[in-house]
């Protein structure tokens, strides 16, 4: 069977690219569609749980958002619920989680930011509330057992909310609703399994895909949202050599279950990675994750070492990209947090260390409840722009505007994942011009929510 031109080809079979393939199979009146995955399965690199804090992201409890990146945010995360919550209970039940969630203060400068934060973060949370000591210990008793009853704590945090997500089983779900729509309207729908892309390059008018096994395949319009091999094959066709990639590793451990919910703690302003948390596991029963650590891993795939070469193409390694990373190590925390998550790596020593690091959560616990969760932690795609010598935070998307986009979606990549789709849809209409029901999709996906304009929706995020 031959496969026909696409009108749409979307490379990279995670949350990413199966939440734009639902979204131009149900709200678009495209012909043709297609998605490859060098995969046999879509959503299980850093989709997948072991790879990811399975979190959706809302701006609430994560103390490095700024107000307006909380607003974002919050609309791309109601968009994973609305979606979610519209399948059968069955399905949802196997895709969203509900956990009371928090941020947790500790000590007088810690208390005072969350309480000056509540005061303003309030409004666009209204669900959200204060929580002194009793309040915490009610919902969260492991994080008072144990402590000083002189150390100043509080927390803000909510319950009752959709709170986790199992992003390989959402992509399944997007799959699966994107092939009930197409073949509703009589839409070309495929997905490609097991299928690598070897080469993009552009013909006149048409982007030719290389496989090995499906040959060359065909489209109007490419979409690449392969993880840091986005940046791999813009570098490929000329486009974003003025970025460099630095993949950043995450690790984490478990306990044994010392917390109902994710408790967050307060971010240092001072560090560009996430502050360690604790986490309910939807894979793990009767264990607590708690984590990331971070480390620069000369790896594109946390575990398949045939990335390394690939790493070394993307990283581009010149003085620009040095001179991004020493400005990095002339700061004292990011110094001292480097070193730390590299003695993380260290068996037996690792254990020892990250428990200074978790009883700020959970005092009572000792080295003995603490072990490394091998195969656990994933790889997240950190940009350097070399022209401006530093580091590119949050997604990152490059639009020559010639038919082809790639993106690079480090946390909270999966929560935005419907966000970021939408802002691809958009500006595939603008260089095709397809149609959009935007009534449907704000009804099925925006409901409660702020839609954005229709000039916010194709140049968030843009780099080119």
């Amino acid at each position: 069977m031959t496969t026909p031109t696409y009108d749409v080809l979307i490379v990279g079979g995670g949350v990413s690219g199966t939440a734009l393939l639902y979204e131009l199979a149900r709200y678009t009146d495209l012909k043709a569609i297609g998605l490859v995955e060098k995969y046999d399965h879509v959503a299980i690199v850093n989709s997948h749980g072991r790879n990811n804090s399975q979190t959706i992201h809302c701006g609430d409890i994560e103390t490095n958002y700024t107000l307006e990146k909380a607003k974002v945010t919050k609309r791309t995360a109601g968009m994973v619920i609305n979606f979610s919550t519209k399948l059968t209970p069955a399905k949802r039940d196997k895709v969203v989680y509900k956990y009371p969630k928090m941020v947790l203060g500790v000590g007088e400068r810690e208390v005072d930011f969350l309480r000056n934060r509540f005061t303003r973060f309030s409004e666009l949370f209204p669900n959200m509330k204060l929580l002194e000591r009793d309040d915490i210990a009610e919902l969260e008793p492991k994080l008072v057992e144990g402590r000083r009853p002189e150390e100043p704590i509080v927390a803000m945090g909510s319950t009752g909310e959709y709170t986790a997500v199992n992003y390989t089983t959402l992509s399944e779900a997007f799959v699966e609703e994107g092939q009930k729509a197409a073949d509703e309207k009589g839409m070309d729908y495929d997905v490609h399994l097991s299928t690598a892309v070897k080469k993009i390059h552009q013909e006149g008018d048409l982007f030719k895909v290389e496989t090995p096994n499906k040959g060359t395949l065909t489209a109007r319009y490419v979409v690449v949202s392969a993880g840091g091999h986005s940046l791999l094959f813009a570098h490929q066709m000329g486009y974003g050599l003025d970025k460099s990639c630095l993949p950043m590793a995450g690790s984490f451990y478990f306990t044994p279950k010392v917390l109902n919910g994710k408790v967050y703690t307060v971010q240092n302003e001072n560090l560009p990675f996430a502050a360690v948390h604790g986490d309910p596991d939807v894979l793990v029963e009767d264990k607590t994750r708690f984590g990331p650590t971070a480390l620069m891993l000369p790896l594109l795939e946390r575990y398949n070492g045939k990335t390394f070469i690939e790493f070394l193409k993307v990283l581009r390694l010149d003085q620009n990209v040095v001179k991004a990373l020493w400005d990095l190590l002339k700061v004292r925390d990011i110094r001292h947090y480097i070193f730390k998550n590299f003695m993380f790596e260290v068996p037996w020593l690792r254990e020892r260390l990250f428990l200074k690091d978790v009883k700020k959560i959970v005092p009572s616990l000792s080295v003995s409840d603490v072990s490394f969760a091998k195969g656990f932690g994933g790889v997240r795609p950190q940009l350097i722009d070399k022209d401006k010598k530093k580091l590119v935070m949050g997604e990152a998307k490059i639009n020559p505007g010639t038919g082809i986009v790639f993106n690079m979606t480090p946390s909270p990549g999966g929560t935005s994942c419907l966000g970021n789709a939408e802002k691809d849809m958009f500006l595939a209409q603008q260089f095709l011009g397809f149609n959009i029901d935007t009534e449907a999709f704000e009804q099925d996906l925006l409901t409660g929510e702020v839609p954005l304009t229709d000039l916010e929706r194709p140049e968030a995020s843009s780099l080119m």
